[in-house]
């Protein structure tokens, strides 16, 4: 009788691992269930279930890269401004895009952008800077929420 409580909460606890579905029917209702639905459905969406493999960006990080994509434009003769502004953005853990100007439509996006063909040039969401000045790109990502620092990946062992 003593081991029935453990017994139960292990049990609990596993069923809370399940995958659980929500899909609209083609009735027009909502329906949650455990199991993926048959036929037509719209709207599936998986809930729960198993945690996915992480990447290593924190929960600022991932809102931030969400609502402010960054890009970074370049060029191949663009050689120590452009590395510092990739080391910029790789020690904040920002993710970004990196478009190199190589072609007359990429360099026609550019000038949109920033008014002119210059590189580095830094978009972040509908913001841009261009140029390569620390306290201007910094200033773009913290309006944007990235975290100040990259965020320090640990392996949960003790030692």
């Amino acid at each position: 009788m003593r081991y029935l409580l453990p017994i139960c909460l292990m049990l609990a606890a596993a069923g809370v691992q399940a995958d659980t579905y929500r899909w609209t029917d083609s009735g027009g209702r909502t329906v949650i269930s455990d199991t993926p639905p048959a036929g037509k459905a719209t709207g599936v969406v998986k809930l729960g279930g198993k945690p996915e493999a992480s990447d290593g960006l924190s929960f600022a990080t991932k809102r931030a890269m969400e609502a402010f994509p960054v890009t970074l434009y370049t060029s191949a003769d663009c050689i120590t401004e452009c590395k510092n502004a990739r080391d910029l953005l790789s020690g904040r853990g920002v993710p970004f895009t990196e478009k190199m100007v190589q072609k007359p439509e990429e360099a026609e996006e550019l000038k949109q952008l920033v008014g002119e063909l210059f590189v580095p040039s830094l978009k972040v969401g509908k913001q841009s800077f261009r140029g390569f000045e620390a306290g201007a790109y910094g200033n773009l990502l913290d309006l944007a929420g990235y975290p100040k620092s990259a965020a320090k990946i640990t392996s949960g062992e003790s030692k």
